[in-house]
């Protein structure tokens, strides 16, 4: 990486991948055996935060560095000159450390210590730090897809067979739902029911499968919406008022035509991060920056302007950090890094990249006629503002008034049709200091001015300018030699195809985050995404697809259960509940209700009066959509923050308030209950068993009825036990509606079945509801 200074190159070179083969257990390896030591028994007292006595022990260069007694406490290959040793040995209270209420080290970790000083205290660099390694040669994997030749060796070590292939239903579903976010259609699945051998791993049918979703329109709503995740996307700025942005979905359907089109992964972070910045920037390019603008934005009364400014700049700088650094540089923000060789000023390093950055207004889809004179109207309002911004720097007595105008300047670009984007401003640029704890009124001027630049670790950027820009640091983190942005990228486009990333914490790849399972395969993959794929995202998913650990079944194990709970030798796929808005958007696919529209404004689906009364002030005069709105998909449903749509946070759908890649997975009650009676999805059973009665005709019996209703939902025909309590309950049901006509028609609702009787059709309403709640259907297998 250019920025690499030369020194840190050598070491970077010289260090090894912190695995370890169980033949060679007994040397000192610094991740496994040391880091933990210092991370869970001292940092607390001398790490980032504290340098108690001036020891710190989150770097080399600390450990070695003199202390308060004016002697190192550490020194290489001499355990007796290392007071460290004596301190964490000695058997007197008052001078062993960990001091008293603090727990011992054993007996075993004094000795690994003690060894690791006495072999020169060697420090690698991190994983996440080392260089890529070149691209394995193709011959070396002895005829296996490579992804297949990195785990199985894993698993050969273990003595794992691997899983079986999935069957060919599951595994089509199983990329519908992955690539789509969707059931695959009954026209795709009904040929696998009848002829599934003729679906095998590397068939050009099921090739010509993955290569059709990877085309289709939906294929860019799922992906977008993983991003959204990350890009903490919402309608709204957030905080009590929570005002409503009228422009955000103009962010969202950038990225879904960013990713429909494949646009490759360095020019999608360019344009995101500085795409104001690039030479004649389009429409488009500015839009991307909207990526900025999904921070929080305090409109309150009387909150400092300037103090909610600083906070959407640190936000950006943290969010940098998780999203293509798998950093938590937030951490630094008021003192070093209590774990990780990151300081203060690194983050304020970063810092400066955002500092003069302003967010402007225009049209960028079209002006109106009268375009002209609003975008006159927006820059005399504009003036204003920026005077009030000023006088507010040191007379805080302009707060209430600057807060007003910046409310009533949301309110003007809402009420305008006005796109709002980044800008960096060309007159008057803020000079950025660090500040005293995190505390913006505390700059710490005999600091020094602190100017754009990389984390210290990563040396310094090479650009002929003097103050590098945002398109600077941009390129920096897309070059083919950072060792950051492909791995942290393809860990989570993993996690996404398996449930589980190679690295557990995917926005945190420093120390307290966990190593890789397979390190040479996450190596791997991040070389090809780059110099095979050239950042293609598509090609990258098609890659991993097309492997037969993707392909294997996800069927628990008996035998490795206890070897592998978490399956993180991957001897199987992973098997797990789809998300929030799929699960929603699979029971409308179901019914026959969904849209296929793509992009747009967002939408406002049924709500219970209750959650939209949390607004401020009642502000949220909420008014369910109509017509195919009432049916998009749900990543297009209008996201307030302070008032979520229900259907999403049951299912734990982020609450956008920080950036978040890896969403959580919970198995509640209330998520059953939503799916059984929240209306959207009672409709749907509505609606599935109007389509069911409707597309099979009149002449069809209850068996060929329900063996549609699983192919449609389930891929498959129901085996004999499900047709079985299946019929029993249509039966009893119809029984019961015969005679209790009125709950017929309230259970029916808007969606009866022409020419079909009201108690039939009740009957089926009932089998519907059972079907799209059946643990199969909302499950990715």
């Amino acid at each position: 990486m250019k920025c690499q200074s030369p020194g840190q190159l050598v070491v970077l070179l010289a260090c090894s991948i912190p695995f370890v083969n169980q033949a060679h257990a007994q040397s000192i390896d610094f991740d496994r055996d040391i880091r933990p030591i210092l991370n869970d028994h001292c940092a607390g007292c001398h790490g980032g935060v504290k340098k108690n006595g001036g020891f710190g022990v989150i770097s080399r260069e600390l450990m070695l560095s003199e202390t308060d007694s004016g002697e190192p406490a550490v020194v290489p290959n001499d355990v007796d000159a290392s007071t460290l040793i004596e301190r964490i040995s000695t058997d007197d209270i008052d001078l062993r450390m960990p001091p008293e209420g603090h727990d011992r080290l054993t007996k075993k970790q004094i000795d690994l210590m003690r060894q690791w000083v006495k072999k020169g205290a060697t420090w690698p660099s991190h994983w996440s730090h080392l260089p890529l390694p070149p691209l394995r040669k193709d011959a070396s994997f002895e005829g296996q897809h490579p992804i297949d030749w990195f785990v199985r060796r894993k698993l050969n070590e273990e003595k794992i067979q691997p899983s079986p292939p999935a069957d060919a239903i599951t595994l089509v579903r199983r990329l519908s739902l992955d690539l789509t976010g969707l059931l695959p259609a009954p026209d795709v699945v009904k040929p696998l029911n009848e002829s599934p051998e003729a679906f095998t791993a590397d068939s050009e049918a099921l090739l010509t499968i993955i290569d059709n979703y990877l085309a289709v329109p939906q294929f860019g709503e799922r992906w977008a919406r993983h991003w959204l995740d990350e890009a903490r996307y919402a309608d709204s700025e957030g905080y009590e008022k929570d005002s409503v942005k009228n422009d955000a979905y103009r962010f969202r359907d950038w990225v879904i035509n960013a990713i429909n089109d494949d646009m490759p992964f360095d020019d999608f972070t360019r344009k995101q991060l500085a795409g104001d910045l690039l030479p004649e920037p389009t429409a488009d390019d500015l839009i991307a920056t909207k990526f900025h603008l999904q921070t929080q934005f305090n409109l309150e009364g009387g909150v400092d302007s300037e103090e909610d400014r600083t906070k959407r700049v640190i936000d950006r700088v943290g969010t940098l950090g998780a999203v293509w650094m798998g950093a938590s540089i937030a951490c630094c923000q008021c003192h070093d890094h209590p774990y990780d060789s990151f300081r203060q000023k690194d983050f304020f390093r970063l810092y400066a990249f955002f500092n003069n950055a302003d967010y402007a207004a225009d049209y960028l889809k079209g002006k109106p006629d009268d375009g002209d004179k609003k975008l006159a109207d927006r820059q005399k309002r504009w003036d204003e503002l920026t005077g009030l911004l000023e006088k507010q720097l040191t007379d805080k007595n302009y707060s209430d008034q600057t807060q007003s105008k910046l409310g009533q300047l949301r309110n003007y670009d809402n009420s305008a049709g006005l796109t709002r984007y980044l800008t960096e401003r060309s007159e008057s640029p803020r000079q950025t200091y660090m500040f005293t704890r995190g505390d913006f009124l505390r700059p710490m001027l005999d600091e020094g001015e602190v100017l754009p630049n990389t984390p210290g670790v990563f040396g310094t950027l090479d650009t002929s300018r003097e103050r590098p820009t945002r398109l600077d640091l941009a390129n920096w983190l897309v070059e083919p030699d950072n060792p950051l942005t492909a791995r942290v990228t393809v860990n989570k486009v993993w996690m996404y195809l398996f449930g589980q990333p190679l690295a557990d914490q995917p926005q945190e790849f420093g120390s307290r985050g966990s190593a890789p399972s397979h390190a040479e395969l996450l190596d791997y993959l991040a070389r090809w995404f780059v110099d095979e794929a050239g950042w293609s995202r598509k090609q990258l998913i098609r890659f991993i697809v097309t492997s037969q650990t993707y392909q294997q079944s996800s069927k628990t194990r008996p035998d490795i259960a206890v070897i592998d709970t978490r399956n993180r030798l991957l001897a199987r796929q992973n098997r797990f509940r789809v998300e929030a808005e799929i699960v929603r958007d699979l029971s409308l696919q179901a019914a026959g209700l969904l849209s296929p529209k793509v992009g747009g404004p967002s939408v406002f689906p049924p709500l219970p009066a209750i959650v939209t009364q949390q607004t401020y002030a009642g502000s949220n005069k909420y008014k369910a959509s109509t017509g195919e709105d009432r049916y998009r998909r749900g990543m297009y449903t209008f996201f307030r923050r302070t008032a979520i749509d229900p259907n999403l946070s049951t299912f734990d759908c982020p609450d956008s308030s920080l950036t978040k890649a890896m969403r959580d997975r919970s198995n509640n009650p209330l998520q059953a209950l939503a799916t059984l009676h929240n209306e959207v999805f009672h409709e749907a059973a509505q609606a599935f068993a109007k389509r069911l009665l409707h597309d099979d005709g009149t002449n069809v019996s209850d068996e060929d009825r329900l063996a549609n209703a699983f192919l449609i939902t389930m891929g498959r025909r129901p085996i004999a036990a499900e047709l079985e309590s299946l019929t029993q309950l249509l039966n009893k049901a119809r029984q019961h509606f015969a005679a209790h006509e009125d709950d017929a028609k309230t259970l029916i609702g808007p969606h009866a079945a022409k020419e079909v009787s009201v108690a039939d059709n009740a009957a089926w309403v009932a089998v519907t509801r059972v079907i799209l709640n059946l643990d199969e259907f909302l499950t990715r297998s």
